[in-house]
């Protein structure tokens, strides 16, 4: 494999922290240090103890001494057994190259993998998983939190900072971007005319374009009304100028008021001829947007032409802004309606949870299969993790932080092997002389 390949690895790209060796690891330290000399000035203690007991034994004093004795040196050999064994866990007892010694620091990788394997086999498995996860209950517990209204406001504030969150980190002129192009790509893939037809012959069948049939008659007729004289002289400019001015003002008085008669009847009268005409027209163009393939044809070369301006890409991207600014003024704001229905959902759900066993168990399911999925599909990356962490650690600097946090454990097993060394030292010497006698 080539440099290139391997620094490209993301093992190379991004190395593991390395195991850091910190100053209360150092104060731990310390105290193992106490107990070491305590354990050590114990293993001296009975060593002079031997001593002097064979010097009383052989001085030919009675009684005791040789109990002592035994004792002692039971002790000793107790001591320097655990000294040797618990030594030999971080070092090499005095150096010396003894099988099976410095455990940790040779053995750090192999202990990494078995590590890592055990979690994996005891904690990762999807039975494990969703034993415990049955056993805890969320659904329930989720939805009793939930339903208290100091909880939902809780969590409706966290919700409301994270959402301002992503949308400050989030580009306008990437969403807008965004958004304007999926707009104008749904609506370039979309047929509109069908759509249209269907809604407009709806509306024509529920009699609904009545109203705007009658708003705009009472426009026109006010329109007439309010601007006579401009009307007046609009008819009587396009008579022939060969006309007398009298038969022109005639003519025009008369086209006015015809005018405003058809308006105001058509306005009043529902069963109108005109209104019947309107009806017809809407009918027909309906169904021509839904069948005909000219009239829809134009309608889509019509919306393509009006999404291509770009005053209309201009109001679809501008639309981001109004709507970013309005969802982080609701979201910052306690009072409005976002944070008050969101709150409201909340606590309708925890309420719902807390008494719907159903409810509680398709929460459960669900979260128990989302759990098993992730530890059943990622087992290996999560062990593996374990296992390159403790390989990426330095081997003194792992062995002096494990004996900084278990060291003062392991130093009153020297404790305790002198003191078991020596009364079963002496039990089994009081036993053989007893036998002996």
């Amino acid at each position: 494999m080539s440099d290139q390949e391997v620094s490209g690895s993301p093992a190379a790209a991004a190395p593991l922290p390395p195991f850091a060796y910190s100053a209360a690891d150092e104060e731990k330290r310390q105290g193992v240090r106490r107990m070491k000399a305590m354990a050590t000035g114990l293993l001296l203690l009975v060593a002079v103890i031997y001593v002097l007991a064979t010097w009383a034994e052989r001085s030919g004093v009675g009684g005791w001494p040789p109990y002592v004795a035994a004792a002692a040196e039971a002790g000793m050999v107790g001591a320097l057994a655990d000294w040797f064994a618990v030594t030999a866990l971080f070092k090499r007892p005095m150096g010396l190259p003894i099988p099976h010694t410095a455990i940790i620091p040779t053995k750090k990788d192999q202990l990494g993998t078995t590590l890592g394997s055990f979690v994996g086999e005891n904690f990762l498995s999807g039975d494990v998983v969703r034993t415990r996860l049955r056993a805890i209950g969320i659904g329930a517990r989720v939805g009793s939190w939930l339903s208290e209204p100091a909880h939902a406001d809780r969590v409706t504030e966290e919700l409301s900072t994270a959402l301002r969150g992503a949308l400050t980190v989030l580009r306008d002129s990437d969403v807008q971007a965004v958004v304007g192009e999926a707009i104008t790509r749904r609506a370039d893939a979309a047929e509109i005319a069908p759509g249209i037809g269907r809604a407009l012959e709806g509306v024509v069948a529920d009699g609904a374009h009545d109203r705007a049939v009658d708003l705009i008659c009472t426009r026109a007729y006010a329109w007439l009304v309010h601007h006579a004289d401009a009307v007046m002289e609009a008819i009587e400019g396009g008579a022939p100028g060969w006309t007398p001015r009298f038969v022109d003002r005639k003519v025009g008085d008369r086209v006015y008021k015809e005018l405003l008669r058809f308006i105001s009847e058509m306005r009043d009268e529902p069963d109108h001829p005109a209104r019947g005409a309107i009806d017809r027209f809407l009918t027909d163009f309906a169904t021509d947007l839904q069948s005909d393939e000219d009239t829809r044809a134009r309608v889509e070369r019509l919306k393509s032409e009006i999404l291509g301006r770009g005053e209309v890409q201009d109001v679809i991207a501008s639309a981001w802004a109004s709507v970013r600014t309005m969802i982080i003024s609701a979201a910052e704001d306690e009072q409005s309606e976002l944070r008050l229905r969101v709150r409201a959902s909340l606590l309708s759900l925890g309420r719902r949870l807390a008494t719907d066993q159903r409810l509680q168990e398709k929460l459960d399911g669900w979260l128990e299969g989302a759990a098993v999925y992730v530890v059943t599909t990622y087992r290996t990356e999560i062990t593996s993790l374990i296992s390159d962490t403790v390989a990426g650690w330095d081997a003194e600097h792992t062995s002096k932080k494990i004996e900084a946090h278990i060291g003062r454990d392991l130093q009153f097993i020297r404790i305790n092997g002198t003191v078991v060394g020596a009364l079963a030292g002496l039990l089994i010497y009081t036993v053989s002389h007893a036998v002996g006698g």
